[in-house]
C-alpha cells in the first residue's frame, strides 16, 4: 500500500488546527519504546510545537518538530 504524501505545511495546518485542544500524544523513542499521554497543544511556533501534559508525572512541557509527525516519531489525535 502506498502511503499518502504529506509536507511539512500540511503537517503545521493540521498542528495549528489542534492548538489549544487536548490531544491524545504517542511518541516513538526508540528501541521498542513508545510513550503515550493526554495533554493540550499549547504553543505553535515556527519550527516546533509544545504539549503540556495532564499527569503529574511529567514536569513542565514537552516540545516537539514538525519533522516529528511528518516521519511519524510523534502521532497526534484529538480528544473529544
Amino acid at each position: 500500500m502506498i502511503k499518502q504524501t504529506r509536507n511539512i505545511q500540511d503537517v503545521k495546518q493540521m498542528v495549528k488546527a489542534y492548538d489549544k485542544r487536548r490531544v491524545a500524544v504517542r511518541v516513538n523513542l526508540g528501541r521498542n519504546k513508545i510513550m503515550h499521554f493526554c495533554g493540550a497543544v499549547s504553543g505553535v511556533y515556527p519550527s516546533l510545537f509544545t504539549v503540556c501534559p495532564d499527569e503529574k508525572d511529567f514536569l513542565g512541557k514537552t516540545s516537539y518538530s514538525y519533522a516529528d509527525v511528518l516521519c511519524g516519531a510523534v502521532t497526534l489525535k484529538p480528544i473529544s
